[in-house]
């Protein structure tokens, strides 16, 4: 009777001793995907890159109307911050977006809705530069804000470069990986939690395993 008793708690003691050894596994299999690491951070670049245009454009617009120089370039503006606020709503990937614009889900909608948005800017920036040069000429002190041409210049061959690459890679059907990827990354991420859960009842199905036989045993 003693050695089944010493056998049962050397068999509970190996119980014991499995269960830290499963918990470990679930750490050692949540490395995040490099794919959708590299892609997260492509995303965050042309984010970034599109709220400078919202910034550069915001500062064009206040300058147009307070000074009077080119009330339209300013409304011209005003359409240039929205269509890059709707940029940077795509790159968050927001799903209220693609229920609207189903389009911009898919990488080749982004590249030519970004390509399509620096062609804009370039036409407001032309009509930006003739009307300085007018003003220019009619007032000698009138100054050319090269700062806000630069930053626009700067931010739009920036953003057609992202443009270009969403282009390529959405013909290529990199886009479609990346969704699988994120799909599969999300199906495992829901097998590990539910892994985790049953591994807590089980621990706590064993605690009170253990207390009753202490029970059984006094």
């Amino acid at each position: 009777m003693a050695r089944n008793e010493d056998g049962g708690e050397g068999g509970s003691g190996g119980e014991n001793a499995a269960v830290p050894r499963l918990s470990s596994s679930g750490r050692l299999s949540s490395r995040p995907d490099p794919f959708l690491v590299v892609c997260r951070c492509f995303s965050f670049v042309t984010a970034v890159t599109a709220l400078l245009c919202v910034a550069v454009n915001i500062l064009s617009a206040v300058r147009s109307f307070k000074d009077g120089s080119d009330i339209f370039d300013g409304i011209f503006r005003c359409y240039a911050v929205v269509i890059a606020f709707v940029v940077i709503l795509a790159e968050t990937e927001w799903g209220f977006i693609f229920k609207f614009w189903k389009v911009l889900e898919y990488w080749a909608g982004r590249g030519m809705l970004q390509i399509l948005y620096v062609s804009f800017l370039q036409l407001t920036h032309f009509g930006f530069v003739f009307s300085v040069a007018v003003m220019t000429r009619a007032f000698p002190n009138h100054r050319n804000p090269t700062e806000l041409i630069l930053l626009q210049n700067i931010a739009s061959y920036i953003l057609i470069g992202c443009g270009a690459v969403y282009l390529v890679s959405g013909i290529l059907c990199i886009g479609l990986l990346k969704r699988v990827r994120q799909q599969r990354e999300l199906t495992r991420e829901q097998t590990r939690e539910q892994a985790t859960k049953d591994l807590e009842d089980l621990e706590r199905r064993r605690e009170e395993l253990e207390q009753l036989l202490m029970a059984e045993r006094v």
